[in-house]
């Protein structure tokens, strides 16, 4: 498995990997900030592949200096792998370089089923941001 940035071309495979790893509900709930992320900010979305094909994603954000974990999706063949862990560590990396003062997880009841995920990974409780509604990538000010 290789864990790297998002590019362009992803787009189509992307797209498809939400639709079939996310609710529909959920899935419509993120492609408007999938959207805006990639056009503010491509970098912060993290690709997982596998024989070159994407089996999983994590779109991130940085708000008022915050990296936000906004939604995560592996595909329902390639999960309990380990792929969450290395997307997570990966963007959690990109965070730290972009110097953010604080790592969350918009708390969000379409992340309830990666929360035992996040939370092993030492984002409990307290790191959970339950006014994510307010995350630029979700609503337009």
């Amino acid at each position: 498995m290789h864990v790297r940035s998002f590019q362009l071309s992803d787009c189509n495979q992307v797209t498809e990997l939400l639709q079939i790893a996310l609710s529909e509900e959920c899935y419509e709930n993120t492609m408007e900030p999938f959207s805006r992320q990639l056009a503010w900010d491509s970098d912060l979305i993290m690709i997982a592949e596998e024989n070159g094909e994407i089996v999983g994603a994590l779109i991130g954000t940085i708000e008022r200096n915050h990296g936000c974990y906004f939604r995560i999706a592996i595909h329902p063949d390639y999960r309990r792998q380990g792929i969450g862990k290395a997307l997570i560590e990966a963007m959690e990396q990109r965070f730290q370089s972009r110097k953010v003062s604080r790592i969350l997880v918009a708390g969000d009841e379409h992340n309830a089923a990666a929360m035992p995920l996040y939370e092993a990974m030492g984002y409990g409780a307290n790191k959970i941001l339950t006014s994510f509604q307010k995350l630029s990538i979700v609503s337009q000010p």
